[in-house]
């Protein structure tokens, strides 16, 4: 049999034909005003996407990581109190930022593969606290965290601290609202839902975030995203941008809003299908949990699930690694490890970006190859994940009613009732 390798990992994720078409065809130079054009255009594509009207967009040569150090060090200056809300390996990242910067630490961890509650967030929370980083999901370990109820939870209390949302597995696959919730700054990355190689990093930047940065004085240079802002009011950027993946995220950008062209809009709505695309990660997400439960696995954030990111525990006394190596090495599938600590104790199956059904079906059926091979003890039958699966997709394609939701995507109870509109 032949193999054709598919990314099924959170980071990078499978490319977008046009967007690779794109960056091939992407000879131009950064200072002309062919790009000027281009530029203009992908931020306020951009804006589309994050779903922000008074926030401003930058975008940045690097990792999400670059990114994140880039809110760090404009929103904060040595000696400034913040908290960190973690439950994770990149939750841990922003304490690791904050202490680079000479910020004074407060954490609130919840355990891998749980969330934190909202009461040990108001505990925490300091009069004197400057600012409040936290991720929308977690993609170490599969967790969704409740976003809105964070952001309302500092707006009932009057507090001052911006609002720092790592939203680069987040953005396209949680609906996320930065204006209407009070995010002050959203975090993305081009190597995941928009389904381009990594090496952007984009921000959406609120009036009391721009404020702040006023009056912080920790050292920035190439990250100074006042200077990015500047340059990009003229459609350029400070240092040399990565034009083929600009152009590149162009081409998403116009893939996302023809996924919701109508007779009317043929062109179609970003925010559209910015909403499909979120859909569509939640509903092959819901099919892999469901067919992980009916093969005997275990999910390891059953009560927070992402829709990022599927992780899954394995049977007692089997190394995580198997799945990772067979699916490789007989199918050309590329799952995830755990991370650190977790290697060996979970595997993660991403959702985000250019999967669709089909993918996910493939996959299952790929695990249950594996499972019956590698795993006999466990008496797993072909077909029962695949059965598991098929059924939640035909409920999600024409569903009886729909499940009460938080605002940030979750039905289990400890969730809606921290949501006002569930009360």
């Amino acid at each position: 049999m032949i193999r054709k390798t598919r990314l099924f990992t959170p980071g990078p994720t499978p490319l977008l034909p046009a967007a690779q078409f794109a960056m091939a065809a992407a000879d131009i130079h950064h200072r002309t005003a062919e790009f000027r054009a281009l530029y203009t255009r992908v931020l306020a594509q951009l804006k589309q996407f994050v779903g922000t009207e008074t926030g401003d967009i930058i975008v940045l040569s690097s990792s999400g990581t670059g990114a994140m150090e880039a809110a760090v060090s404009n929103l904060t200056s040595p000696g400034d109190r913040v908290l960190v809300l973690t439950a994770g390996k990149f939750g841990e990242r922003w304490t690791a930022l904050a202490k680079a910067f000479g910020c004074e630490v407060d954490v609130v961890s919840a355990p891998y593969g749980q969330t934190f509650s909202l009461d040990e967030v108001k505990a925490a929370l300091k009069l004197e606290t400057r600012a409040v980083f936290m991720q929308a999901t977690e993609t170490s370990t599969g967790v969704r965290h409740c976003t809105p109820g964070v952001a309302k939870l500092l707006k009932d209390a009057g507090s001052e601290a911006l609002l720092v949302v790592d939203a680069i597995t987040g953005l396209g696959t949680t609906h996320l609202d930065m204006d209407a919730w009070g995010i002050d700054v959203l975090i993305g990355g081009s190597q995941k839902a928009v389904m381009i190689p990594p090496g952007l990093s984009y921000l959406a930047v609120g009036p009391k975030a721009w404020d702040r940065m006023e009056a912080t004085y920790n050292p920035r240079y190439y990250f100074d995203l006042r200077k990015e802002r500047k340059n990009a009011r003229a459609g350029e950027s400070a240092y040399t941008p990565a034009v083929a993946l600009i152009a590149a995220l162009g081409a998403a950008l116009d893939w996302i809003a023809g996924q919701a062209a109508t007779a009317e809009n043929p062109a179609g709505s970003i925010a559209e299908g910015r909403k499909k695309l979120v859909d569509n990660a939640e509903t092959i997400a819901a099919m892999t949990r469901a067919a992980m439960l009916a093969l005997g696995m275990t999910l390891f954030a059953p009560d927070a699930p992402s829709s990022a990111a599927t992780a899954v525990v394995p049977p007692a006394g089997v190394d995580s690694g198997i799945f990772v190596k067979e699916l490789k090495s007989r199918f050309g599938a590329i799952i995830t490890n755990g991370q650190g600590e977790m290697k060996g104790q979970i595997f993660r199956i991403a959702h985000l970006g250019f999967f669709d059904y089909m993918d996910t079906i493939a996959l299952i059926g790929a695990l249950e190859q594996v499972i019956v091979k590698s795993l006999p003890q466990l008496n797993a039958q072909f077909g029962t994940g695949l059965i598991a699966a098929q059924k939640l997709y035909a409920e999600a394609s024409h569903p009886k009613a729909e499940a009460q939701k938080c605002l940030c995507g979750r039905t289990d109870k400890a969730c809606s009732m921290q949501n006002p509109a569930a009360k």
